[in-house]
């Protein structure tokens, strides 16, 4: 019996081929995920350097401020094919390739404007009278802007129209009134560019003319 006390107990197997598989699916298991985020890493290059291609050339670009405040742009900005004078004034600098600003800075950008040919008449809702106005808008973007506001002129007409007929006469008769119009009319017409050329652009709207009758 003392023979049989001191033969030393079996090792179980378990323990081992508990080793063996911790051994073999560890490596397994620190190559995959190395290699997903080595693909996860590449999808999103991929993907941002596709998003890069995707960006629109013909996009408008903002126009920097020259030394001057006018730059070579300026020049050629005051007239178009067949040597026609245009109503636009301003404009100029050099074009910004940068990231485009939701309100770029007035000191850095040359502003651009825009007066459209032909005054807007609607009727208002508290009168039976009439408003007339004449409308000029402002860019800091390129030449793009103002030939795409040639290009829509009818879904624009139509746009400014529309809000111009929801107005009070009692409202337009107050500073106030005039310049919450003034925001309507700018946020109507850069709708409208977006629908129908994919960029809007426009800064600020001014009146040219003005009458309530």
């Amino acid at each position: 019996m003392s023979d049989a006390a001191a033969e030393p107990a079996p090792k179980k197997k378990g323990g081992l081929v508990k080793k063996l598989v911790l051994f073999g699916v560890l490596p397994l298991l620190l190559i995959g995920g190395g290699a997903g985020a080595g693909l996860w890493a590449a999808g999103r290059g991929m993907a941002g350097s596709a998003h890069e291609k995707k960006e629109d050339p013909n996009r408008p670009k903002l126009m920097l401020k020259s030394e001057d405040g006018h730059g070579e742009a300026a020049a050629e900005g005051g007239h178009e094919g067949g040597g026609e004078k245009s109503n636009i004034s301003g404009g100029g600098g050099t074009p910004d390739t940068g990231p485009e600003p939701s309100n770029p800075d007035p000191s850095q950008y040359q502003a651009t404007y825009y007066a459209m040919e032909q005054p807007f008449t609607s009727n208002l809702v508290d009168t039976d009278g009439f408003l007339q106005v004449g409308i000029g808008v402002s860019t800091f973007y390129d030449m793009k802007v103002i030939n795409n506001l040639k290009a829509a002129d009818m879904p624009v007409r139509s746009a400014i129209l529309q809000v111009l007929s929801q107005q009070q006469a009692e409202v337009l008769n107050t500073p106030q009134g005039k310049t919450e119009l003034r925001k309507q009319l700018r946020d109507a017409i850069n709708t409208s560019l977006k629908q129908n050329q994919g960029f809007g652009g426009v800064g600020d709207v001014f009146f040219t003319s003005f009458i309530i009758q």
